[in-house]
């Protein structure tokens, strides 16, 4: 599984990069702000709503501490998505939120 730190990511995201994040964390968690532009939701939905995803793009994967993210590429994974895992969750990021 490919994985990204927080800081890469910022950095991407910052020079402009189109990027396809999901936050994957529970409501009250994602109320404490999320990575500007994430789409959100939360793991136990994931393989329900796996209709809103496009296969043909690569998906970066973010939650709290990085637990549950690497749970959700497994999932999406297996359901034959590209995914990156962001290292150490919402924890380890110090750029913008929403």
């Amino acid at each position: 599984m490919k994985e990204i730190t927080a800081k890469e990511l910022e950095q991407k995201l910052t020079s402009g990069e189109k990027l396809n994040i999901i936050d994957v964390r529970e409501d009250l968690e994602v109320a404490t702000g999320k990575i500007p532009g994430a789409k959100h939701i939360p793991l136990g939905q994931l393989a329900l709503r796996k209709n809103e995803l496009d296969k043909d793009k690569t998906y970066i994967i973010t939650c709290q501490s990085g637990n549950r993210s690497k749970a959700a590429c497994g999932i999406l994974e297996a359901l034959g998505y590209k995914v990156e895992d962001m290292v150490g969750g919402m924890n380890s990021w110090s750029g913008k939120t929403e």
